[in-house]
Order: C-alpha cells, then sequence, then structure tokens
C-alpha cells in the first residue's frame, strides 16, 4: 500500500459526496475511508453502501472507521480502528485474515508494535500538523516514522492537517500513505490536488 489515503468529510448531501469522491478517484487514490461521526446510523449505511459500489468500480480499496458491523454488513475491504475502538486481534477474528485493519497509534511507537503483532495491516502515526477536522494534540514528531520504519513491517501512514507540501517530508522519512480530508475535499481543484499528492508519495508511478 502506498500513495494518498482519502479520508471522507462529515457531509450529510450524499450526492455531493459521492461526485467530489469520484472525482478523487478518478485521479488516483490508494485508499478509501468512509468517517462520518455524526451521521445517522441510516445515512451512514446508505452513504457507505454507495461508496463501496464506486470504490469497486476504480478498483480502489474501501474502509469503514470504527464500525465493525457496517464493515461485515457492506462487505467493506477493511475497517480503521482507533484507539478506543474494539481490540485488533478481536476484529482480526472476527473479519478473517484477508480484510485490511488500520490502527491509530497517535505519537507511540508501542501501539504501533502491539498493533502489528495483533494483525492491523497498517499503522497510522499523527497528527503531525493542526487539522481543520479533528481535535487533537499536534505532538507527534516527523523522526518517529525514522524509527518505525526499523521495527514496523506493515505500511506506515499519517495523518493530521496534510497538504502535498507539508506531507512530503514525512514521507521522506518513511510513510507510504499519507490520509487527506480537507486538502482534497475542499480543494478547488479536486483532481489536481490528488495528482499532487500522488507526485510526493509517489513520484515514478
Amino acid at each position: 500500500m502506498q500513495g494518498l489515503y482519502l479520508v471522507t468529510p462529515n457531509w450529510d448531501d450524499t450526492d455531493r459526496l459521492l461526485a467530489v469522491t469520484e472525482e478523487a478517484l478518478r485521479a488516483g487514490v490508494a485508499l478509501l475511508q468512509y468517517r462520518h461521526k455524526d451521521a445517522s446510523p441510516a445515512l451512514r449505511r446508505a452513504q457507505g453502501a454507495a461508496l463501496r459500489e464506486l470504490c469497486h468500480q476504480y478498483g480502489v480499496p474501501f474502509l469503514v472507521n470504527d464500525h465493525v458491523a457496517l464493515c461485515r454488513e457492506l462487505g467493506a475491504d477493511g475497517v480503521h480502528l482507533g484507539g478506543t475502538d474494539a481490540p485488533i486481534a478481536e476484529v482480526r477474528a472476527t473479519l478473517g485474515p484477508n480484510k485490511l485493519i488500520g490502527a491509530s497509534c497517535y505519537g507511540e511507537l508501542a501501539r504501533a508494535e502491539a498493533a502489528q503483532a495483533a494483525g492491523a495491516s497498517y499503522v497510522a502515526f499523527g497528527g503531525f500538523y493542526p487539522s481543520r477536522v479533528k481535535q487533537y494534540a499536534v505532538s507527534t514528531a516527523p523522526s518517529l516514522l525514522r524509527h518505525a520504519r526499523e521495527i514496523i513491517g506493515v505500511p506506515l501512514c499519517v495523518i493530521g492537517g496534510m497538504t502535498p507540501a507539508n506531507a512530503a517530508p514525512l514521507v521522506a522519512q518513511g510513510a507510504q500513505l499519507v490520509a487527506a480530508i480537507t486538502s482534497v475535499y475542499q480543494a478547488d481543484d479536486v483532481a489536481a490536488a490528488v495528482r499532487e499528492f500522488r507526485s510526493i508519495i509517489c513520484p515514478l508511478a
């Protein structure tokens, strides 16, 4: 896994969400995560199902944030788990060996090692920069990635206020996935934003 990891915003307008997402997928996204913290169960199910079909149309793995049951219901390709979600080993046993499981590890190498041992497919570090979407302490040092690369065998993802410019030094330190929300979904030119991220993360692609 390498490239732009697109995460959806809290948009209730499903038509708008699908239109912008398709524009991004067409430009070259590596993974898509459906994340809508404020959605009702019905809206979450409807949006998730539509995004799953769109992702499969473009051959892009589709993950659900937090909701393991929804992941199974939709036939999603995987789930992303935060620090207070279900244990990774438990989710791996539930979903089986072929689903993707991502783990938020914040700025903690020990958490990443444990996540990998429990069956995580990738580990996510951050926040590295202030985010307009998520509220968290910006306390992860870029040098963490260099140390992580030495002991973690699964792909490293970086999150938190990502732009192509500020993601570049993190990629240089070993990040293979860059997660972004606002820098793509609020861009004046969505496709151009995706291509700029790709030029940083996968310069030879």
